[in-house]
């Protein structure tokens, strides 16, 4: 099997991004970008995607921590896109719910080259800590336009913000390992197109 890692760089006035993973990993985790809640929430797609995933990032978190968290959904996509490189014999779609204690999220994916967000999250609080509870949907927008990828994010309940999210990014990380999975009775695209 021809491995899936791929490392990307992006660079710009505001924020340096570097960025590795493998596809086919153990769920490892190594993050340096200065957001503690971004990073608790990097580790659950890791952990329970099953994907190693690195990541150094250096942003303006002086203004505030909206272009790293945005760029790190950007970089993040293009990493995954380019580890799956033509997609052949991948699942493609992938979902999960999951819940924890009262709040419960579901995330369904699509690695179909047509990027869309569907979002129907909302949050109790402005903030969980430091961090903004809207920069969640730029997360995943950046992801979601740079993974090329169709994703559907959906929170049927929940009253305390941090579990909430938490469902997300636990729901995203084992959707993702469902749709990225190698199907051995499929050698082409998963596609009557031939091409996604």
């Amino acid at each position: 099997m021809t491995e899936r890692i791929a490392r990307v760089t992006r660079n710009t006035k505001e924020t340096q991004i570097d960025i590795t993973i493998n596809l086919d990993g153990a769920g490892k985790a190594d993050f340096d970008t200065g957001i503690p809640f971004l990073e608790h929430m990097l580790e659950q797609i890791a952990r329970h995607g099953v994907i190693d995933i690195k990541i150094k990032a250096t942003g303006d978190l002086h203004i505030d921590d909206h272009h790293t968290v945005e760029d790190i959904g950007i970089t993040l996509g293009q990493a995954i896109s380019k580890a799956l490189g033509d997609k052949k014999s991948i699942r493609r779609y992938g979902h999960a719910y999951v819940p924890l204690d009262e709040a419960l999220s579901r995330v369904v994916i699509d690695f179909s080259g047509r990027p869309l967000l569907v979002s129907h999250v909302k949050y109790p609080d402005r903030n969980i800590g430091k961090f903004s509870t809207g920069l969640i949907h730029e997360f995943f927008q950046g992801f979601a336009n740079h993974a090329l990828a169709t994703l559907h994010l959906d929170c049927f309940r929940g009253e305390n913000s941090h579990h909430i999210a938490e469902t997300l990014f636990k729901a995203f990380g084992r959707a993702l390992r469902m749709a990225v999975e190698l199907d051995a009775r499929v050698s082409d695209v998963p596609s009557t197109k031939g091409l996604l």
